[in-house]
């Protein structure tokens, strides 16, 4: 009988859950080692596309997403003084279009989620990775603390940065997008006319974009508020901000924004950061996914969910897999995953860039809303593990 392959991920974050609970499922032996000593997720909202839903709906989390998700109805846009921002078609425009099946979730509650759904003995806190190196036929990880472990492959799910990425050869710097994110969430009690937002709401315009829309079933707001910055930002979700600050970046928009402003207790900062699409992310036993390989800015809502098609292709591609196919295996999934990601970067850039212009020409802008439109199908209807099983056919 052909032993199980042995996979240690360094990060404990969506990502890397994620993968484990993908490759699990399909009898995979796998460990997570995560630096952070204990579960430690900041009150934040994230958007899980349809792309993403359908995944983690096949590994049994259907019920468990309904319980803490509110559903993605689309996204109303308007602009920064209130005004619907329309095609000629339709009131509201809800790119990315192809989303139903969507959720928005309060970050602290999915990653809970994701830890409770691992099986007993798999996630390790308070393990640093440092150093891996490859042997023929394995991988030997060192942490911090001087501990070692092998496994059959490693996945570098460490983030913007990554020791998996270093270990590969690779060495890159994360790119500003020129602005910095106020994040926060509120109460929906607070805000009279919450309990109709069904949906993504964003002002764009001026420079600037906000949005909010539903977590925790709707009993907490998020919002999200982007303006211009010409000084590095920490890439972090936890450092402080200061809510006079933000309330004059809006002081002259919509009064649902000022409203939101007011009603905040605390707000965080957050960089806004990329990186060039990497030539390659995988060597013979080594691979990365999520931010380690491809981060992304957030105004295409896709973050988690392209961390999440990361690993579940991983998953389909190693499934049977014997130890010497697993460098076969692993330029498969560079293969199949370098091109999709890198065009979402650059469709996510587009979209943030648009968010903050004027659009004063109707047209350039209508036109834009339709290729969305395109896009919105082409990522939210994709299945990353269709796809990888039409590869597999192909590959040793």
């Amino acid at each position: 009988m052909r032993r199980k392959l042995e996979v240690a991920i360094a990060g404990g974050g969506i990502g890397g859950l994620t993968a484990a609970l993908a490759l699990q499922a399909r009898g995979l032996n796998v460990a997570v080692f995560e630096q952070a000593p204990a579960f430690r997720e900041i009150g934040s909202g994230i958007a899980l596309g349809a792309n993403a839903v359908r995944l983690l709906n096949r590994i049994g989390l259907e019920n468990c997403l309904k319980t803490i998700g509110s559903a993605n109805n689309g996204l109303m846009l308007l602009s920064h003084h209130g005004v619907p921002v329309t095609t000629s078609s339709r009131a509201t425009t809800p790119p990315p279009a192809g989303n139903a099946g969507g959720y928005t979730v309060h970050r602290a509650e999915f990653v809970s989620l994701l830890i409770d759904a691992q099986p007993e003995g798999t996630l390790h806190f308070g393990h640093r990775c440092v150093r891996a190196e490859e042997t023929s036929d394995r991988v030997r990880l060192t942490f911090a603390s001087g501990a070692t472990i092998e496994a059959d492959i490693f996945v570098g799910a460490d983030g913007i940065h990554s020791v998996g990425q270093r270990e590969i050869g690779l060495e890159t710097r994360p790119t500003s997008e020129g602005c910095m994110a106020y994040r926060g969430v509120i109460p929906a009690e607070r805000l009279p006319w919450a309990n109709n937002l069904n949906s993504l709401k964003m002002w764009i315009g001026s420079g600037r974009s906000f949005i909010c829309y539903p977590v925790s079933r709707g009993r907490l707001i998020n919002v999200v508020a982007f303006v211009p910055t010409d000084r590095e930002c920490v890439e972090t979700w936890s450092a402080p901000g200061d809510l006079n600050k933000l309330a004059a970046e809006y002081s002259d928009w919509d009064a649902p924004v000022l409203q939101m402003i007011g009603a905040l207790d605390e707000t965080f900062c957050w960089g806004i950061y990329d990186r060039a699409p990497l030539p390659y992310w995988s060597t013979a036993r080594m691979t990365l996914l999520g931010d380690a390989a491809h981060p992304m800015v957030p105004h295409f809502g896709q973050g988690a969910g392209q961390a999440i098609e990361d690993g579940f292709a991983l998953a389909v591609l190693l499934e049977h897999a014997a130890t010497e196919q697993v460098p076969a295996r692993l330029r498969a999934y560079q293969r199949l995953r370098i091109e999709r990601t890198s065009r979402v970067q650059a469709i996510s850039r587009e979209a943030g860039r648009f968010y903050r212009s004027e659009h004063r020409n109707a047209s350039e802008r209508e036109q834009q809303l339709a290729s969305w439109t395109s896009a919105g199908r082409w990522i939210f209807g994709y299945d990353v593990e269709e796809a990888a099983r039409e590869l597999l056919s192909e590959v040793a």
